[in-house]
């Protein structure tokens, strides 16, 4: 038997699908994966193969529509499920979502499956009821068409499955289930101790990990932090992550400056976001959206008290005040006065953070998420 799942970035197959594939693989199933621009992350194709995993490329531009790269990227996959023969599917991004889904119904696979990971850029403000653009209607239309020839879709939080009912982009009848995210492995991060100074106290630091898009609430937090940092200097201000082609992507200026400023002591990309994390007494994510949050599951497990929006997918994380808070999405006076909470009384760091632990303990475990979807799909 054989399982295929498709990406639009290969280190998200390890990062996020890793632990999924290697419960499918031990059951039995030969590991197809299909994800473009293999030459530009050789490391990680490497580690796929080690594994037994066969990986092949298709052409895929994760950003735009230009509708014949598109058709393009919906023949290589239909041509390579005809060779491959998958007896299942799993599409998980919003063009494997789309083209991926129809592929595998023209290839007549047995069984497919969609994972909405998060909505982005193309149903921005939809649900506060805007006008949906041109490009919106379009995209709308194709998840509409590829998930009526899915068999079962997946989603992160219960917001998202009521959106895509709203918008009418699933059948009536079309099985859905939510799942708790994509887990977190609770003995990879490990609960650690919280950072001190040079003196060795103990120091108040917040944490953002991000890819630095405007959605991500990177701005918030900078002025946030600019603003706590006049009363309390002392206080640090970490950002981890990178500038994304994304078209919300916040420009290089914008960082320059907050780090020439001393606002935000910048980390870069990280591959392993454990030392960052370990340098945190408190995570923070004022994302406007998202399906839920790996960075906040990780900070959960490593005991880390969390900040984050009342937000889809990110109030899911948080039980309001017992491991943390939630604030006002686009609000940095809303974000400043839970900074503040911590600020004053600092024994709240630790005594959220061991509640942190325990819901990510009982509620985020990776291998009991896995458990659930490969039990949806049928796997066991």
């Amino acid at each position: 038997m054989k399982f295929l799942i498709i990406s639009s970035f290969l280190p998200s197959v390890l990062n996020f699908r890793g632990k999924l594939l290697e419960a499918i693989h031990q059951q039995g199933y030969e590991i197809h994966i299909i994800a473009p621009d293999l030459a530009s992350f050789p490391a990680e194709h490497e580690k796929l193969l080690g594994l037994g995993y066969y990986v092949h490329e298709v052409s895929m531009q994760r950003t735009g529509t230009n509708p014949v790269a598109d058709l393009k990227t919906l023949r290589a996959m239909y041509n390579l499920m005809k060779k491959i023969k998958p007896d299942y599917v799993l599409s998980y991004t919003i063009k494997p979502v789309i083209y991926g889904t129809l592929a595998a119904w023209l290839a007549k696979v047995p069984h497919r499956f969609a994972l909405i990971t998060g909505l982005g850029y193309a149903f921005q403000s939809v649900e506060y009821g805007s006008k949906r653009s041109f490009f919106q209607k379009i995209v709308h239309g194709l998840y509409q068409q590829a998930l009526s020839h899915s068999h079962k879709v997946f989603f992160q939080n219960p917001d998202d499955l009521k959106l895509f009912q709203d918008l009418k982009l699933l059948q009536p009848n079309l099985p859905t289930v939510v799942v708790n995210g994509s887990g977190v492995n609770v003995t990879d991060f490990n609960v650690l101790p919280f950072p001190v100074n040079a003196q060795n106290n103990p120091k108040l630091s917040f944490l953002l990990i991000a890819r630095l898009l405007g959605d991500k609430g990177v701005r918030e937090y900078a002025e946030a932090a600019k603003l706590i940092k006049l009363q309390y200097p002392e206080v640090e201000f970490h950002l981890v992550g990178w500038i994304d082609e994304n078209p919300s992507a916040i420009r290089q200026q914008e960082l320059d400056q907050w780090v020439a400023s001393n606002i935000l002591k910048y980390w870069g990309k990280l591959t392993d976001v454990r030392p960052a994390i370990a340098e945190s007494s408190v995570y923070v994510l004022p994302s406007y959206r998202e399906g839920t949050p790996r960075t906040v599951l990780e900070a959960m497990a490593m005991g880390r008290a969390i900040i984050t929006t009342d937000a889809p997918g990110c109030r899911e994380t948080v039980i309001q005040g017992e491991n943390g808070f939630l604030v006002e999405v686009k609000s940095v006076n809303s974000l400043m006065n839970a900074m503040q909470e911590f600020i004053n009384n600092p024994a709240l760091i630790e005594q959220m953070g061991q509640r942190s632990r325990e819901i990510a303990l009982n509620k985020y475990d990776v291998h009991q998420v896995n458990r659930h979807m490969m039990q949806e799909m049928g796997l066991i």
